[in-house]
């Protein structure tokens, strides 16, 4: 299957660079360039992409009401995700482009390999967070979390096992370490993380990590991933 992705950013060197980075993988398309914000909700309206690269600071419209205004056109069967791309890390522009309806924030430096295994990861299901900003965000969160957990009905509708699975992907596990860490098969995993998602009313697993902090469902240091050695991955 052919991943078709939109890149937008407004400087053309960028694009130039990411489509020379993405045109020599077999799987994937790049089905157009787009220069702002406004032009890449057009084009993603015409094009229907399955992934676009999208930078957070542009003119006029920016990266992040680009996304909200996607996502929300979005198609029930083939809605259109956004990977975010920037040289910032800052907390506001992570929460902000999360809470747009975003399936992962990678910075611009990262590495040829691991931009193309993030666009096959969020297209495949799954959210993508640099670690650097993923440490952030949980330590945030961590810090303004309130001392206990508040009242959550779509918490407490779910199972022991369900909860155990949350916990595991607010620590940022992949599917494959979590059937790893309760001795399942991955199959298991993606049906218990699929009911979760059902029963909280979450769109994807960064939703899920951010639930699980911002109830206060877990708050240890020693859960926040990407600690020293660790890559870029999939959460």
């Amino acid at each position: 299957m052919t991943i078709g992705v939109l890149i937008a950013d407004d400087q053309a060197l960028v694009r130039r660079g990411f489509r020379l980075i993405l045109e020599i993988e077999p799987d994937l398309d790049v089905v157009g360039e787009a220069v702002d914000g406004a032009d890449a909700v057009a084009q993603t309206r015409a094009l229907r992409p399955d992934i676009v690269l999208m930078d957070v600071r542009m003119p006029g419209i920016d990266g992040i009401e680009a996304t909200r205004k996607i996502v929300s056109d979005g198609e029930v069967d083939a809605p259109t995700k956004v990977l975010m791309l920037t040289t910032f890390d800052m907390d506001e522009y992570v929460f902000d482009a999360l809470q747009a309806g975003a399936s992962g924030f990678l910075l611009k430096d990262v590495l040829p390999e691991l931009l193309v295994s993030g666009i096959r990861s969020v297209h495949a299901g799954e959210s993508l967070l640099a670690p650097s900003v993923t440490r952030r965000m949980i330590s945030t969160f961590l810090q303004h979390a309130p001392a206990a957990s508040r009242k959550s009905d779509g918490y407490d509708m779910l199972t022991a096992r369900e909860r155990e699975i949350l916990h595991l992907l607010a620590q940022g596990l992949t599917n494959a370490e979590i059937a790893a860490a309760l001795v399942v098969s991955e199959t298991t995993v993606k049906t218990h993380v699929g009911r979760v998602l059902m029963k909280l009313g979450l769109r994807d697993r960064v939703q899920a990590v951010i639930y699980a902090y911002e109830y206060g469902f877990v708050g240890r240091e020693a859960d926040v991933p990407g600690s020293a050695g660790s890559s870029h991955r999939p959460v």
